[in-house]
């Protein structure tokens, strides 16, 4: 990579974190915010230490005025900021919603690229350049702090972006934004262009520039790391990387990058990662975009571990396979997933933090119980596992079991084949019923006789989902000198039906 010229990039190590989950994120189609939901937002991100909000485009509704203007008052520590197009009156706007802000921005742009400027402005590019001083001025006479964007300006002609950023420097701009508006650039490129033209327009020491990317090509984290390191000192992201199209740069992800990663890049901010979870949720509570378990930071998979030799590895050294922990973000603890994937170490583990302590034999016999369980579930929950474990301790003081269950329902009737294993002998019967249950309880009867009546069969849910186990309970009435007898087993769910898959404990 291209070494800068010593003093030609500002030799802050921090980096401005600019959010823009209101403005840009809020573009994203179905995710409009209510005041209110902007107003909470915008203390989170006070509280996690974002240096500027954007909270809004003025201009662009009277909704959108006023949460700009009341976050403007609410918010004393973040600089809050507005966006207005080149235009008096969408610059006049934005610095009356920002008036009260103790620390207020304009953030004011225009496109650069030919492809805009032909078929969007429909402007020269001469035109394009007095309208950036003009408006950049206007701006700066009615607050102290402007930001400048070159929309689309990693299409934009080289030569020509670096007069449009040399105007704006000359104007006032504080801020300089050089976006990937359409997630056309890769990494090299754009941490090039920052090079480039930070080390070759005038005056380029007198602002600080910005990184704006978005993820179109899936590269808008690693470009906007790439900027940094070619002298961008303020990145512009949103929560969970929510933006226009397929989004912008996630806060999360490059605020942890320049974290974890502070050996190769040596960038601070002043975020503190421990609230990240929290926005995280609440962003996409108020949104409805729910994250994607892989989702990197935030994910529900972020810092979950199912194969059995991650599982392995993390109950030795967490370190082995997790690069950060889940509490710098405000994740918890860190998941071993139970599944089909998890080894015996891990299922050991597991027992342990349930309350069980098994011997060799009968945790083999649980762990190989449990492996059948988690090839027929998608999800093993840790009922799953309790209720495994509590059949097979129930089991050694069986004097009856099923050994075999077969139950036909149909128009044409009902009627089940029964094998008992009573003290260790199978005696098996058929029968038919009113139902499926009552054809069982008749084959029950013929195997052994009793006088006893159902008075009550329940089914209960014991664990989540449509595969879940649930525990049955029959309960005959009591007969005089006779105990009553419980009858439990586990049986799942599928597709909103039932049926028994499994039945122990008679």
């Amino acid at each position: 990579m291209t070494t800068v010229p010593a003093g030609a990039i500002s030799k802050r190590d921090n980096v401005v974190v600019f959010d823009t989950t209101m403005r840009d994120g809020e573009q994203s189609p179905g995710a409009s915010m209510s005041l209110e939901e902007k107003l909470e937002l915008a203390k989170i991100l006070e509280e996690m230490g974002v240096d500027v909000i954007e909270a809004g485009f003025p201009i662009a509704s009277n909704g959108d005025f006023e949460a700009v203007r009341q976050i403007a008052e609410l918010i004393t520590e973040s600089t809050v900021c507005g966006l207005a197009r080149a235009a008096a009156g969408d610059i006049d706007r934005c610095a009356e919603a920002v008036r009260r802000a103790k620390r207020g921005r304009i953030h004011t742009f225009i496109s650069t690229s030919p492809v805009h400027m032909k078929y969007k402005l429909q402007m020269e590019p001469d035109a394009v350049l007095e309208a950036i001083t003009r408006s950049v001025s206007h701006a700066r006479n009615l607050v102290g702090d402007v930001e400048w964007s070159a929309e689309d300006a990693t299409r934009t002609e080289r030569d020509f972006l670096k007069r449009c950023v040399e105007a704006a420097i000359k104007a006032g701009a504080t801020t300089i934004n050089l976006p990937d508006t359409v997630g056309y650039s890769y990494p090299s490129e754009y941490g090039e262009l920052f090079r480039d033209v930070i080390t070759s327009v005038p005056g380029a020491d007198k602002a600080i520039f910005s990184a704006h990317c978005h993820n179109d090509l899936g590269l808008a984290v690693a470009n906007s790391i790439a900027a940094i390191e070619g002298g961008a000192r303020q990145v512009e992201v949103a929560i969970n990387g929510i933006g226009e199209r397929a989004g912008n740069a996630a806060l999360e992800e490059i605020v942890m990058a320049l974290r974890v990663r502070g050996d190769h890049l040596p960038y601070g901010t002043s975020v503190d990662p421990v609230h990240i979870t929290r926005a995280s949720r609440y962003v996409s509570a108020i949104t409805g975009f729910p994250v994607q378990f892989n989702k990197a930071i935030v994910g529900k998979n972020a810092f979950a571990h199912e194969s059995g030799i991650h599982q392995d590895g993390m109950l030795k050294n967490a370190e082995t396979y997790e690069i950060m922990k889940p509490e710098d973000v405000g994740q918890g603890a860190t998941n071993l997933v139970m599944g089909k994937h998890s080894g015996r170490h891990a299922f050991r583990e597991k027992l342990k933090a349930l309350g069980y302590e098994l011997g060799q034999n009968a945790l083999n016999d649980a762990f190989g119980r449990f492996k059948e369980l988690a090839d027929k579930k998608k999800h093993v929950f840790d009922d799953d596992i309790v209720a495994l474990v509590d059949d097979a301790l129930a089991r050694g003081s069986e004097k009856i079991r099923v050994s075999r269950l077969r139950v036909v329902a149909g128009t044409d009737g009902q009627s089940a084949e029964l094998t008992l294993d009573i003290d260790g002998v199978p005696s098996t019967a058929e029968a038919t019923g009113d139902g499926p249950v009552d054809a069982v309880f008749n084959a029950i009867h013929k195997i052994v006789p009793h006088s006893a009546a159902l008075r009550l069969f329940q089914v209960h849910a014991v664990t989540e989902g449509t595969d879940a186990q649930a525990q049955v309970q029959v309960d005959p009435v009591r007969q005089a000198c006779r105990p009553a007898v419980a009858v439990r087993t586990h049986a799942r769910f599928e597709g909103g039906s039932s049926r028994i898959a499994e039945r122990r404990g008679v």
